[in-house]
């Protein structure tokens, strides 16, 4: 599925976009940009609203911790939003030990990596506001992702974006 939705499309990884943007934007007739919008067109109208996480990772010596991959916490008294025990997702993993990560919840600063968008009316405002300078500015790219679309996704939600997007190409 993902060899046939990249069908000849040039591809590249380890890039710094925003680095040399003008370089890049000069090599492609279109580009699909899923990076935070607002660092794009440098801060220029502020800071849009973002989550970040911190995570904390154990090994424990034993061999099963919670039985599947991910727990997504949601009561008032547990700090924390996720639980992932990272052997469930590999079918062939039995060991005496297991390794588990907690997702904890935390402001986002410039510099952290804004893992989900504040989706409030200043923000979707000033998102929106974003989307008309980019058009105006740079029409060769398109925005996508969480980041791109300000927008938290599902990985379902992504999956048949991807496909629809694919069908109407």
């Amino acid at each position: 599925m993902i060899e046939k939705m990249l069908e000849g499309v040039e591809i590249r990884t380890g890039v710094d976009f925003l680095l040399d943007k003008d370089y890049w934007i000069s090599q492609a007739k279109e580009i699909v940009y899923t990076g935070s919008v607002d660092e794009l067109m440098e801060y220029k109208l502020g800071e849009l609203g973002y989550r970040s996480l911190r995570f904390e990772t154990e090994i424990l010596i034993q061999s099963n911790y919670q039985g599947m991959a991910v727990i997504n916490e949601t009561g008032a008294d547990v700090p924390y939003t996720r639980t992932i025990e990272h052997k469930h997702f590999c079918y062939n993993s039995c060991s005496e030990h297991t390794i588990i990560t907690k997702e904890y919840p935390q402001s986002w600063n410039r510099g952290q990596e804004p893992y989900y968008p504040i989706n409030n009316d200043i923000n979707n405002h000033l998102y929106n506001e974003y989307c008309k300078m980019i058009k105006t500015v740079y029409p060769t790219i398109r925005l996508g992702g969480r980041l791109g679309n300000y927008r938290y996704y599902d990985m379902d939600d992504v999956v048949a974006m991807a496909l629809q997007d694919s069908i109407q190409s």
